[in-house]
């Protein structure tokens, strides 16, 4: 990474170069004074911002509430594609493997997929699509087999459509590529080196913005609903004082992880939640009527299936519904849309080294299934309330002041007020793990970090716990719940346009890789030149380093001794040839069990050369070939080539001139790959 994107540098413990992360001013700036300025408005002048924000939010929905219902279906569509087509890609080199096991992986993203404003959804939407539907006649039959089916369309697949789209993204360009994990990456392929200029900063303060919109909305109804627990088990007082000191809570949590370090903490909590969660539901489920919701949620199931291509793309164009739209479908597609980038930093962070196919299925499935599960019971359990139980009361609670719908549930079942200081609780653990991840993302987004894994300064992360507390307050001061919905669906607008430049970035980054992977296929024949030698018993001698095991020491020599001279040979012929050529040195990574690693590069663009030969040390598991049993710490080492395409080889048997050799090889794949993608 070139020294023009990375903060101030100072001496490691072992003398080479520690690179610091440096705010970005231009975005942190920018983002950071119109959230205040916002804020400030909602403060000082409530009921005049109440009055603009719902004039702006009726022009969106009028003029682009096709575009956002386009959006989301067009991107669940085109994150398919590219699982299917693009699924052996990693995210990462392919040398990489998965950080996580499986399950862990599934585990998080589980954990992912949920937070305060499920529980609060998953009773207030149904109640409400079944009371005042868009189109359907109110409390009928199809009202009722709808309503939960809305919810699930809502928080489904539609939306982590969405998620995977960013996460995908954010980890292809910035563990295979090694840009920085930030959305202004993800438009490399369109704006190239002007990803570092007034573009990219354009693209950071949208995300920037849309982003602490997003979690200001969910903290604002997080907010809310723990009051009314708290209310119900303490007496606590429901209102802006109270939901400030829970804002403030919030914010005192995300400082102490900022200057803590707590974050592994904070993780278990947030799986933890998921378990609290589960036996929320399956209380609801066992205590309640068991048989009645396994049906409903066979069938809602089944509804689903066969009614989303039509949902999806659904304006309502007759008899258009403006004021439903806006807050239901529309409100939740700009929401998704604001938390796009969000969880898919924390997606691609989890995520190295696993295949697009498996990222696409696995985020696409996995938290779905938990959707599935919490909103049918919580759902039908709340229809049925009205429906079979002729509870007028709770309709009208939930329709009118929704945070108390969940809660007023729950106390219709045993031990109802063990069961809302549950959910209080596990509400609570949603809400600060909330707000100290978005602090740490934007503090990410607004700064210059040396690489992926590293994240902003803790002053960062503070700063902007206090900007999302402080714009939380002020919509909460406007009008609750409703005036950050509309905020949401109106700051979520320009980053709708950056993720189709991210799609078209994508597929543009893709198909390049896809058609130099071919090119290099067809040239093969041409990779074993390098191999040849005069020299006599030199096969004897290769096939005795193949049966045997190689040390590292072994390995570090060859690789000083013949490998890093054959390649700075190459790079002065190159050179004088006027071509601009690199030598970087590379940081171990003792996950993967590489110890060394280099890489001649060939391009004026340091963050994405034209070419690229890497070569590293990696151990491995000891051949065997079954004269004896090996032990699990048995290990030989390989210098390996990592070629794009191209499983890794072992360098171990070649001489100087055979890697020189080798170098050219791949050079000339690199030449008919770039041919072929000009032509195609």
């Amino acid at each position: 990474m070139s020294t023009a994107t990375v903060g101030r540098e100072q001496a490691g413990p072992d003398g080479g170069v520690v690179e610091k992360p440096r705010p970005k001013w231009p975005v942190l700036g920018v983002s950071a004074l119109l959230t205040l300025v916002i804020a400030g408005w909602g403060l000082g002048a409530p009921d005049h911002a109440l009055r603009v924000l719902g004039r702006v939010v009726t022009l969106i929905s009028d003029w682009f509430g096709w575009f956002y219902i386009a959006l989301a279906t067009a991107v669940l569509a085109f994150v398919i594609v590219m699982g299917v087509r693009h699924s052996r890609v990693r995210l990462g080199q392919d040398t990489d493997r998965p950080e996580f096991s499986t399950f862990a992986w599934a585990s998080m993203l589980f954990a992912a997929g949920i937070g305060t404003d499920v529980m609060f959804f998953a009773v207030a939407e149904p109640v409400s699509q079944y009371m005042l539907p868009p189109q359907v006649q109110a409390e009928s039959l199809e009202s009722a087999r709808k309503a939960t089916v809305w919810t699930m369309f809502h928080y489904g697949i539609t939306g982590w459509g969405m998620y995977v789209l960013m996460g995908m993204a954010l980890g292809y360009f910035a563990h295979r590529k090694g840009l920085p994990l930030a959305v202004r990456s993800a438009l490399h392929p369109l704006l190239g080196r002007r990803i570092n200029g007034p573009a990219g900063d354009a693209v950071d303060i949208a995300t920037v913005v849309g982003t602490i919109f997003g979690v200001a909305t969910s903290l604002g109804i997080g907010v809310v609903m723990l009051n009314v627990g708290l209310d119900i088990m303490f007496g606590i007082e429901q209102g802006l004082t109270a939901q400030a000191a829970l804002v403030a809570l919030a914010v005192g949590v995300a400082t102490i992880s900022a200057v803590s370090g707590v974050d592994k903490g904070i993780r278990i909590l947030s799986q933890l939640n998921v378990a609290l969660a589960i036996l929320l539901a399956a209380w609801v489920l066992v205590t309640g009527d068991t048989t009645f919701l396994l049906r409903a949620m066979t069938m809602n199931i089944g509804d689903f299936i066969s009614m989303f291509p039509g949902m999806t793309l659904d304006t309502m164009a007759y008899d258009h519904p403006a004021d439903w739209m806006g807050a239901w479908t529309l409100f939740f597609w700009a929401w998704w849309i604001a938390w796009a980038s969000f969880v898919g930093m924390f997606l691609a962070r989890i995520s190295r080294g696993r295949t697009i196919g498996q990222f696409v299925l696995g985020t696409l499935t996995i938290p779905f299934c938990y959707i599935v599960m919490w909103v049918t019971i919580f759902g039908n359990a709340a229809v049925s309330q009205i429906r079979d139980k002729g509870d007028r009361e709770f309709a009208t609670m939930a329709l009118e002041s929704p945070e108390l719908g969940f809660f007023h549930l729950l106390q219709q079942y045993p031990l109802p007020l063990f069961m809302v200081g549950l959910a209080t609780f596990v509400g609570l653990l949603f809400y600060v793990t909330s707000a100290d991840s978005g602090a740490l993302v934007m503090a990410n987004l607004s700064s210059h970090l040396p690489d992926s894994e590293s994240d902003a300064h803790p002053a960062l992360r503070i700063f902007w716990a206090l900007a999302t507390g402080v714009l939380t307050i002020a919509m909460l001061a406007v009008d609750g719940i409703a005036a950050l919905q509309n905020a949401t669906i109106i700051m979520g607008l320009p980053f709708a346009f950056v993720m189709v430049m991210v799609m078209v970035g994508l597929n543009r980054a893709l198909e390049g890789e896809r058609a130099r992977r071919d090119a290099a296929r067809a040239s093969i024949t041409s990779a074993l030149v390098g191999r040849e030698s005069t020299a006599a018993g030199s096969w004897r001698k290769r096939l005795g380093i193949t049966f045997g095991a190689v040390s590292v020491r072994q390995a570090e020599r060859h690789l000083n001794v013949v490998v890093l001279p054959a390649l700075h040979a190459v790079a002065t012929e190159l050179e004088a040839r006027g071509a601009q050529v690199r030598l970087v040195q590379e940081d171990a990574i003792p996950e993967l069990r590489v110890t060394r690693r280099v890489r001649l590069e060939v391009g004026e663009d340091e963050a994405e050369p034209w070419f690229s030969y890497p070569v590293q040390i990696r151990r491995v598991p000891a051949p065997t070939y079954g004269a004896r049993m090996i032990e699990a710490d048995d290990t030989s080492t390989r210098v390996e080539v990592a070629l794009p395409g191209l499983a890794g080889y072992d360098l171990i048997s070649y001489n100087e001139d055979q890697v020189c050799h080798d170098v050219l090889d791949a050079y000339e794949r690199q030449l008919a790959a770039t041919r072929a993608v000009a032509e195609a």
